[in-house]
């Protein structure tokens, strides 16, 4: 209603009566758009028993994921997939996939305001570092589901990056740990090349073939408490959620034993 009201006064005050009716049809799509996020919102809310503060966390990492994957201008059905396969990962029953599944196609709208979706997700979180950095991790997952970033899905990366006031530097490192980090799930996996997997691993940990074993540990300690489930769950992070943690700190784990185990060899 708010928005038909001011877009008509608007509209009046600049170009007079044609104004006032283009003003009235700008608010009425501005009305329909935010009646639809509130009511996500509170669906949200409402499915996963859960304050604003995680409803927001839960809306917006779907809506950001919807809005990633279409920035190609077509949702494949990879993408589809590793949406889905995230819903089940988290462990949502029918109805909150339901509600998911509805912040995603929020996010495909072309006139989704992404960039003011993931500023209002960092002016709840911005004290909470790890949360944020979770937050981007999610995105890179929907990002690299086809094997590599394309050039309109990077660029949007860098927006939620900027937005959460994350480095380029730290984006650049979280990527190529994301893709090593797959690609050591595969190896594992198929049982591939062991020196690929250990190439995968030392990349999974941030770190080069050549690294001490005193900046090993620390890389390996401060992966682990940035991920830590208790930790980001006392930081705000909705409990479906944590799964992805728990998740990134078994690769994180099973990275530094290989790691670990090769060394012991080569002495």
């Amino acid at each position: 209603m708010w928005g038909k009201i001011l877009g008509a006064l608007f509209g009046l005050a600049l170009f007079k009566l044609p104004g006032l009716i283009l003003g009235v049809l700008v608010g009425h799509y501005f009305d329909q758009w935010f009646q639809r996020k509130l009511g996500n919102w509170e669906g949200l809310q409402g499915v996963f028993g859960q304050d604003d503060e995680q409803a927001l966390f839960m809306y917006s990492s779907f809506a950001a994921m919807g809005h990633i994957a279409k920035a190609t201008g077509v949702v494949t059905k990879a993408h589809i997939n590793q949406a889905s396969h995230f819903m089940q990962q988290l462990g949502l029953n029918t109805q909150q996939q339901k509600e998911a599944q509805a912040a995603f196609r929020d996010g495909k709208a072309i006139n989704f305001p992404f960039r003011a979706q993931i500023t209002e997700f960092y002016q709840r979180y911005k004290k909470r570092p790890d949360v944020l950095q979770l937050f981007l991790e999610i995105q890179l997952s929907i990002a690299c589901v086809e094997g590599r970033v394309a050039p309109d899905q990077y660029a949007l990366l860098k927006q939620v990056a900027e937005c959460l006031n994350i480095s380029q530097t730290t984006l650049e490192q979280l990527l190529l740990a994301y893709q090593a980090q797959s690609r050591f799930q595969q190896g594992q996996r198929r049982g591939e090349d062991h020196s690929l997997s250990l190439a995968a691993a030392y990349q999974v940990l941030g770190c080069s073939s050549d690294v001490s074993e005193q900046d090993l540990k620390r890389a390996y300690r401060k992966l682990m408490a940035q991920h830590h489930p208790d930790k980001l769950m006392a930081q705000g992070v909705p409990a479906a959620m944590l799964d992805v943690a728990k998740r990134r700190t078994q690769d994180i784990q099973a990275a530094y034993e290989l790691i670990k185990q090769q060394r012991v060899k080569n002495r």
